[in-house]
Order: structure tokens, then C-alpha cells, then sequence
């Protein structure tokens, strides 16, 4: 547990002790600083195993994650106000989502851009492969999902760094289609356990084992909405760019400075000199070199990270500050002024529906960074200016 400095829930100290007598987890879970309760598993934990893999440890979000691009534009490139830049990003990238069957859902395409057309059939072929088996899938928003960003605490920002350049950074994953595919394969690792569920320390770590056909079906499924999901965090970024160009007269270029990294996810990977399926929830992979993010809460600081290759944590680190509290305490705690003075320094949405999303229902970041030290290293420091919420 890489946690010192940072509290701990007693209840996802239990939730980790469940996963960890599994039979085939491989030599011990990874706990990072942002641990909180999960369904199931405890999300910021890295879960290795070997022959077997849990539906619920991934997660009905498949593949969500982050991504982020550094422009050449400065501070000073900024108009003094910045809401006409909130609003046309909000425009360029549908996000919420309108409840009730009747509505038209305002988090889905109406009229998808040709750009989504484009990254689609990219993706079409493998859908068919999938539903062809679970057509119940075809039901889930998926080709009206691609490029949007959802609710909850899915955002896009733009953020300065120390030396004052901006960037644009966004969180998201793979929408309905994910949260369709997570669900399904999550109900039948419970069916085909029945016999044994009862032995099993909670209901949600019922799992396939490598060989069966269900296990096959779900990491070709899996695979698949981790594509999507990083193929629509590439719709929104091209969106939210363009969007940026429309609203600034000076020209600028990007570079993708971190890489668009899940951290929502299972992926076949050596460790310790084996092969080992590692489910990273709320995990980031950090390998030696490699970029990642690790966003703050609405309105505190986010960093780029080079990962240190800590082979202990199965080259991982946390996903974010992870939360100090539920949303339902949240909104219980805190109220409107509350939020407002906490994002005094960001345009954003000042309403009562996000104030679950408050920057003190998380973890202090500086105190969660300090922690994983010896996980990655800090290349960049960023702070927000600008944020969409679902």
C-alpha cells in the first residue's frame, strides 16, 4: 500500500482484504494513495491474476482514462473572460445526459460529425463480432456515444502549467456501450458461479476462468470498449481544439504530451518473469518512461507524471486524488457557497448538481503525490482555469 500521509475507510481496507484471498490473484494486490470502496473491488487498486479475471474489478466504465495535449498558446493568449471558451467547448463536445425515455438524450449525438463517422468504422467490424454473440448489446448507445463525455466526474479543462502554458486535458470512457458491456459480463460470471457464489467473500468477485467460452467473449469485449473509449477521448480532444481555434485569432499548435492513458482497465503484462492479466481499477500503468496524468479535484492542481518503473506496484500509480467521500455526503455536507468559493478561480458550473464534485469530497493531492514518490516523478504541475461537467 503505497498510502502513508493519506486516510484510509475502513471499509476499503476490508473490501481489499476480500479481493486478496482469491485464489488466483498473483503474489499480492498494489494499493495506491487514492484507494476508496468500489463495487466489488476497491477502486486506485491494482489487481494481477492469473487464469481467471473479475468483470466488477474493471468496472462498468471500461476503459475510462485521460488524455492531455500541451499547446503552444500562453496565459496571456487568454481572453480576461473566460465563459465564451466554456460555452463553446460545451457546444463542440455533447455532455450530461437528459433522463427519461421520451427526451432526447442531450449527452448523445443528434447529427454525428463526419469525424465520428470516421473513428466508427474503425470500430464497427469488432462491434458486430461482439453483438453477433450479445445482441442485447445493440440496444447500448454506442455510435451515438463516440465523442461525448458523459456526467459524474468526467471533465474537460484547460489548465496553465508553471510556466504559464495552456493545455487541455479531459477524462471520459466508453460511455453506454461500456457501461452495457461491463453490466452484462458482470451478471453472468454470477450466473455461471451460482453453485459457488455463496463461498465467494462478496457476490462481485465472481469471475471467469481462462479457457471457458465466457472468458474468451469477455476480453474480446473488454478489448473493445478500451478502444472505444480512447478513440472517443481523441474525438473530444480534436473537438475541444477546434473549438479553442474558433475562440482564439492567434493560430497555435498541440502536442500530445501525455499519453492517452486508461485507468479502468485489464491488460496481459509480464511481471516478476510471468505473464499476468493485471486489472488496473483507478490505476494508471507506469512503466519506466512512460507519461501518465493524474488529475486533482474540480478546482485543485493535476500533474503529468514519467512513471518509475516500481516493479512492486506492477509499474502503477494512482488515477487521480480519489475520493474522501461519497457523493450522497457530499451534497449532504456541503452546500452551494461552499462550491462557489471553492472554484472561485475556474469558470466551471457553480450549481447545486455539482456540488458532489466539490474539490473537498477528495483527497488532499499534494498529500496523495507525496506518497507514490517512489511511483513516478512530477514533469509538469498544472492548475485549472477552465472546466465542463457533465
Amino acid at each position: 500500500m503505497w498510502t502513508q500521509g493519506v486516510p484510509v475507510e475502513q471499509e476499503a481496507y476490508q473490501q481489499l482484504m476480500k479481493t486478496a484471498k482469491m485464489p488466483f490473484i498473483f503474489k499480492h494486490l498494489a494499493v495506491m494513495p487514492d484507494v476508496h470502496l468500489g463495487k466489488g473491488s476497491t477502486i486506485g487498486s491494482v489487481i494481477p491474476t492469473q487464469r481467471a479475471i473479475i468483470p466488477a474489478a474493471v468496472g462498468v466504465d471500461i476503459g475510462c482514462g485521460m488524455i492531455a495535449v500541451r499547446t503552444s498558446l500562453t496565459a496571456s493568449d487568454l481572453p480576461d473572460h473566460l465563459y465564451a471558451i466554456r460555452s463553446a467547448i460545451e457546444q463542440a463536445v455533447p455532455h450530461g445526459r437528459t433522463v427519461g425515455r421520451t427526451k432526447r438524450d442531450k449527452g448523445s449525438w443528434h447529427n454525428a460529425p463526419e469525424l465520428v463517422d470516421r473513428h466508427w468504422r474503425t470500430l464497427e467490424s469488432g462491434f458486430k463480432r461482439i453483438t453477433d454473440k450479445y445482441p442485447d448489446l445493440l440496444r447500448a448507445n454506442s455510435y451515438k456515444h463516440l465523442g461525448t463525455l458523459g456526467t459524474g466526474n468526467h471533465f474537460i479543462e484547460l489548465c496553465l502549467d508553471k510556466q504559464d502554458q495552456v493545455w487541455v486535458m479531459l477524462h471520459s470512457g466508453s460511455r453506454g456501450v461500456g457501461n452495457a458491456i461491463g453490466n452484462l459480463f458482470i451478471t453472468l460470471a454470477q450466473q455461471d458461479m451460482r453453485q459457488h457464489i455463496a463461498n465467494l467473500p462478496d457476490h462481485n468477485l465472481a469471475y471467469f476462468e481462462e479457457g471457458s467460452r465466457h472468458f474468451s467473449d469477455y476480453m474480446e469485449a473488454v478489448g473493445w470498449a478500451q478502444d472505444f473509449a480512447r478513440q472517443n477521448r481523441e474525438v473530444m480532444m480534436t473537438r475541444v481544439l477546434e473549438a479553442l481555434a474558433r475562440e482564439i485569432p492567434k493560430p497555435f499548435t498541440a502536442i500530445q504530451e501525455a499519453v492517452n492513458c486508461h485507468h479502468n482497465y485489464v491488460q496481459r503484462e509480464q511481471h516478476f518473469g510471468e505473464e499476468v492479466l493485471v486489472t488496473r481499477k483507478g490505476a494508471v500503468s507506469a512503466q519506466k518512461g512512460e507519461m501518465g496524468i493524474i488529475p486533482g479535484s474540480m478546482g485543485a492542481k493535476s500533474y503529468i507524471v514519467r512513471g518509475l518503473g516500481n516493479e512492486e506496484s506492477f509499474c502503477s500509480c494512482s488515477h487521480g486524488a480519489g475520493r474522501a467521500m461519497s457523493r450522497t455526503a457530499a451534497k449532504k455536507l456541503f452546500t452551494l457557497t461552499d462550491q462557489i468559493r471553492a472554484t472561485a478561480h475556474v469558470e466551471c458550473r457553480k450549481d447545486s448538481d455539482v456540488i458532489d464534485e466539490i474539490p473537498m469530497a477528495y483527497k488532499d493531492i499534494d498529500a496523495v503525490m507525496a506518497a507514490q514518490s517512489s511511483l513516478v516523478e512530477i514533469v509538469h504541475t498544472l492548475r485549472q482555469v477552465v472546466c465542463v461537467k457533465g
